[in-house]
């Protein structure tokens, strides 16, 4: 029972550190994370997060460079968050990819007929769009490549593959009478 009244003595105090800490350097450590992370919900999220990690990682008590200290912390807390949605995305794919093989696997006319209807598509998008539009949307939508990626293979910027891509399925809604 000692050693229970223990932990959560330490842990009270922990938390009672942690909000000294956001008391004093909250607008500190939030304007790190806002110039690291652009998105402001995962800017806040990872806000939340930090004040967890110093209850978890209280800052230590002999420390004479406290902002640097946190400085640092905070960004091994981002490049953490990164390398975890990072893995989260990664299963997706995989599990995506999985089920998209299964689902072939079970049943390989499936297979034929969807390649068969993707041949169809890919036919009206190379005669209906401009080279240019036509290609960036198959590395899109059929390659699946990000936009940074599309601009690279095309030799252009990122906003040109992002408009290319925009007139290509506008045309293509127009053509098929999609909204």
């Amino acid at each position: 029972m000692k050693t229970s009244r223990a932990n959560t003595d330490e842990q009270t105090q922990n938390v009672k550190a942690a909000a000294k800490a956001f008391d004093e350097y909250g607008d500190f450590i939030y304007t790190i994370i806002c110039c690291k992370v652009k998105d402001k919900a995962q800017a806040d999220d990872l806000f939340q997060d930090f004040f967890l990690s110093l209850v978890s990682n209280p800052l230590p008590s002999d420390n004479r460079n406290i902002k640097g200290y946190l400085y640092r912390a905070i960004i091994n807390d981002i490049f953490d968050s990164v390398r975890r949605i990072e893995r989260y995305q990664a299963q997706l794919h995989r599990y995506s990819e999985h089920s998209r093989r299964s689902s072939v696997e079970e049943s390989p006319e499936n297979g034929l007929i969807e390649t068969e209807e993707m041949d169809k598509i890919l036919s009206v998008i190379e005669r209906r769009l401009q080279n240019s539009e036509a290609r960036a949307v198959t590395l899109r939508y059929v390659r699946d490549y990000k936009i940074k990626d599309i601009a690279s293979e095309m030799s252009i910027n990122n906003t040109a593959a992002w408009r290319y891509i925009s007139r290509g399925l506008k045309k293509m809604r127009f053509f098929l009478r999609i909204g």
